[in-house]
């Protein structure tokens, strides 16, 4: 390895092959102190069974092998035992990495390892430790990165292992060639995948359901259609799903996923919608009809003449949360099956007695939209769940389903999609944040049948924002306590950074809202001055209302705005503005959350008090505290948070 100055500050590290060739691989670039130090903790190397370029923190991995070696020596088992060391060998597996895998007891102590041992040689390891066979691993793995014309006791030098790296490494021959990679516009990016992305993607098969988890930022969508682009490749005749919570969020996957399949045959075999799209079109296929939709705020609505109808003790949005968490999530079909329910998670007890007049309003409910030829969404995934018991899933089904944003899906729309599928290798492909949880749903997924253990996989690593960004917004959420999608407690967002930095965000309140919206006008100005493009630049609010005087403002100050809610073009000059909700999958160069008051942050509508049902409120509460969160994340490189009056509690001030 050898450095080279780029300015007074910076240094790049760049490999340097010492066999007269002129291929150099820049590693990094680094501050000039840190330059000669970070390249003596790493040893670039030729993997002896891919012939592909490998690096290992080979510091690390030397003064923690002796401490685990102790530590090994008292376990009761260690989970490479039963394979030889000529079998790892065969492999590709070297001496150092075989001396820290003998020291490795359990899957959770070698993901620990990940981001120091050798790509090749990690994957090698997980592949083993998920019960893969060393023919199959062989086969899948080492086979498949291996250049075609490579003997198998070929030994090669640097320059020649870069060229064999080709699905990591870009050799750029000349500047024009590096010009255009550098020109190609932020939506191609979009669909790039990091190595550690990539293991997860393009793994040949999982034996059932996966998932994969993550912080905001790290990749998750991406490695989502990577699966799709790979499974499409590996039959000629697969039908895929790829599903995720809105329209808005399923007109993105669709856009990104024409971005990387260049291939309209494979794009024939694609369905891209929501879950609520699918489960429509199922019972209008197979039903013949659908009835029409109402929205949340006239459900409420009907709750709320039916409480006052039967003179009920509870308010509308009790009845609505009991008909959607525990009639809906448990499919409830009958007053029996109601008084036997399990309410677990709801915070109010209730009585037999009670029970019967709640069930007393839900039929009343049911027999009021029966009246009216209407439904809910939740209600039609229900009918399609069981329409497609008894169907035919070559014309109904799909042979996989990839799951976007997993982590808002209600039950229901969960047993849809486990309907969906056969039981199987690679059914479901799921992807989604607990932290990010911005709708009122609770799902155990071993309960609805679909399993993940031992097929479960976590991002830490955030290639959107800077870690000043990323820090600020993850206390936001205050050490919530999160439930996985496994139903697990304790997920958290440990070990989650950013490998960016940058400016800290800019937390400023006003005394009047007519002050906030003034400065934060002259901020946008100031980002474009800066060089930033207006289509660069969003401004989220909770509430439409302050959202428009934003509106107004930048369009009186000659600024284009256009909102997200129109779905404009990528191309559409304007500064994107849109509500806190709406900005869930997006990103952007610069943002601005405005209006973060301690009104509108926590909505004293969206939170059930405390008295009523304390679990639902604490639930209320985190939820909030996530909507904040996601709109902050959408970041990449200057955050500008505003108030006027009071600001939320929820702001780490």
């Amino acid at each position: 390895m050898r450095t080279t100055r780029v300015n007074d500050f910076w240094r790049g590290i760049v490999l340097a092959p010492d066999d007269g060739s002129d291929t150099f691989l820049l590693l990094n670039v680094v501050p000039h102190d840190d330059a000669y130090t970070w390249a003596a903790k790493r040893l670039y190397t030729v993997n002896t069974a891919t012939h592909g370029l490998e690096v290992r923190n080979v510091v690390a991995i030397e003064q923690l092998t002796p401490a685990l070696e102790k530590a090994a020596a008292q376990a009761p088992t260690l989970l490479f035992s039963k394979h030889s060391d000529y079998v790892l060998r065969e492999l590709g597996i070297d001496d150092q990495v075989m001396r820290a895998a003998r020291t490795i007891i359990d899957k959770p102590q070698l993901e620990a390892f990940g981001n120091l041992l050798p790509e090749d040689q990690f994957e090698v390891l997980q592949f083993l430790a998920e019960g893969f066979s060393p023919e199959e691993v062989y086969r899948d793995v080492v086979a498949e990165r291996r250049p075609a014309d490579a003997m198998p006791d070929q030994t090669e030098d640097l320059a020649t292992a870069i060229a064999n790296t080709a699905s990591r490494i870009i050799l750029i021959t000349g500047p024009d060639e590096l010009a255009d990679i550098l020109d190609k516009p932020f939506a191609a990016w979009r669909v790039f995948l990091h190595p550690s992305q990539r293991r997860v993607a393009y793994r040949v098969s999982y034996n059932g359901s996966a998932q994969v988890t993550g912080g905001p930022g790290t990749g998750k969508t991406v490695v989502a259609l990577h699966r799709v682009k790979h499974l499409l490749s590996r039959s000629p005749d697969s039908r895929i799903l790829l599903t995720t919570y809105t329209n808005a969020l399923a007109r993105a996957l669709r856009e990104n996923l024409t971005l990387l399949l260049d291939n309209e045959e494979q794009l024939a075999r694609m369905n891209v919608t929501t879950v609520n799209a699918f489960a429509h079109r199922v019972v209008r296929e197979l039903a013949d009809r659908v009835p029409a939709i109402i929205g949340d705020a006239d459900e409420r609505h009907i709750w709320r003449r039916i409480c006052r109808r039967l003179d009920l003790p509870w308010t509308e949005q009790f009845l609505a949360q009991e008909f959607r968490h525990v009639v809906l999530a448990q499919r409830v079909s009958d007053r029996e099956e109601y008084l036997r329910a399990n309410r677990h998670g709801r915070g109010s007890a209730l009585g037999p007695r009670q029970r019967e007049r709640v069930w007393q309003a839900i039929e009343a409910f049911a027999v009021e939209l029966r009246a009216a030829g209407t439904s809910t969404h939740l209600q039609v995934c229900a009918q399609a769940i069981r329409l497609l018991d008894g169907a035919d899933l070559s014309a109904h089904g799909y042979n996989h389903v990839v799951v976007d944003e997993a982590q808002d899906l209600h039950p229901a729309q969960w047993r849809v999609l486990r309907a969906a599928v056969a039981e199987g290798p690679d059914d479901l492909f799921i992807t989604g944040d607990p932290h990010q949880r911005i709708y009122d749903s609770r799902v155990l997924l071993g309960a609805l049948g679909i399993s993940v253990a031992g097929r479960s996989s976590r991002l830490r690593i955030n290639y959107r924002s800077t870690e000043e960004i990323l820090t600020w917004s993850t206390g936001l959420l205050d050490d919530s306590q999160f439930q996985d999608l496994g139903g697990e407690s304790g997920d958290s967002l440990a070990g989650y950074r950013s490998l960016l930095h940058g400016k800290r965000p800019h937390a400023v309140g006003y005394p009047t809202e007519e002050a906030e919206v003034t400065a934060l006008v002259e901020r946008v100005q100031e980002w474009i001055g800066q060089g930033v493009r207006p289509s660069e630049i969003a401004i989220c609010t909770r509430f439409n209302i302050l959202l428009g005087r934003v509106a107004a403002r930048l369009t009186t100050a000659g600024v284009p705005v256009v909102r997200v809610k129109d779905h404009p073009d990528g191309n559409a000059d304007g500064v994107r503005l849109a509500t806190m909700h709406a900005m869930k999958g997006l990103e952007f160069r610069c943002v601005a959350v405005a209006g973060v008051t301690a009104r509108a942050l926590p909505f004293a509508k969206e939170i059930t008090p405390s008295d009523v049902d304390r679990m639902q409120h604490e639930s209320d509460m985190l939820r909030e505290r996530c909507v904040l969160f996601v709109a902050c994340t959408r970041a990449r490189e200057a955050l500008y948070v505003s108030w006027s009056g009071t600001p939320s509690p929820f702001l780490p001030l």
